[in-house]
This record gives structure tokens, sequence and C-alpha cells, in this order.
């Protein structure tokens, strides 16, 4: 076997090793949310923290989200949220927000700057789950794009050099 395709298969490899630590740590994180029974008023309040530490000290929040793919098939991907704004309405609320993404399967681990920033509405409420018995849990999905849905954002990630990218 030729050293470039070794190595071409080895850097395949790391990709579905890192999708695969994705996955596990996006189910992980969101049967914590739902064993906890957060709310949507709790994830807003916390929306409305990294608006604020996002307008005052330029934080980006490190984010995972599901995107669907052709085959109705889910994968996690991964990057770096920065919260524009939060408007609430009476029954509705819609985070603006700047995404630079940094992982998904089809491009593997991207570098920042490499893949332009994009503007996005997600809108966060409460679903409720008839598979659990009624329960509502807390949900944040993408407007723009219906392949990008369940965003979870990692308040304990955060990074204030990333401004440059955001553009």
């Amino acid at each position: 076997m030729a050293s470039s395709q070794l190595i071409n298969d080895y850097r395949q490899w790391l990709t579905f090793q890192r999708q695969e630590q994705l996955s596990r740590e996006h189910q992980g994180i969101s049967q914590r949310l739902e064993d906890a029974r957060a709310s949507a008023g709790q994830v807003l309040q916390a929306y409305r923290s990294m608006a604020e530490k996002a307008s005052t000290q330029g934080a980006c929040y490190r984010t995972l989200f599901l995107r669907e793919r052709n085959n109705n098939e889910s994968l996690p991907c991964e990057g770096w949220l920065f919260v524009r704004r939060v408007l609430s309405e009476e029954s509705s609320t819609r985070v603006r927000v700047t995404l630079l993404e940094t992982f998904t399967l089809e491009d593997g681990i991207i570098a920042l700057g490499d893949k332009p920033a994009r503007k996005l509405t997600l809108e966060i409420y409460d679903k409720l789950n008839m598979d659990k018995g009624m329960r509502t849990e807390v949900r944040v999905d993408c407007l723009d794009t219906q392949q990008d849905y369940h965003f979870i954002t990692l308040l304990d990630a955060v990074r204030g050099d990333l401004r440059p990218h955001l553009k």
C-alpha cells in the first residue's frame, strides 16, 4: 500500500473516530438535559447570558447540533456559536446567532476561516415527547435550515478570540 493511501486511510479513520465521539457526547448531554427536566425558560436565560457576554466580551460558545442527511440519518456536527440577539415574543423565542462550523463528517475537522460563518435564527421551545409518557423536553432548532436541529450549546466551553472569523 502506498504511504499516501495509508495516510489518507488514517485521516479518514480519525474523522470517523471524532464523529463517534461527538455522537456519544450529544446523546449524553441530551439525556442529562432530559433527566434534569430543563425547560425552555431555563435555556432562554442561558442564551440571554450568552448574548450579554458576546456583546461585552466577544464570547463564542461550543455547540453540538444534529444535521439530517439525504438518507434521513442524523449525525452530530460541532461549531462555535456567537449569540447576537435574543428575541422573545408571546409564545415564541428566537435567537439570532452566527455559527462557525468546526466539524462535519463530510469535511472532517474544519479550520477556522476555511468555511464562512453562517448567520442563523434558532428557536427555543418545549417539545412534547409522547414516547416518554407525555413529558416535555427543551429543544433549540434552526429555522433557516430544516436539516440542522437540536442545538446544545455548552456554557463551560467559551472563547473570545473568534470575532475576526465571524464576518
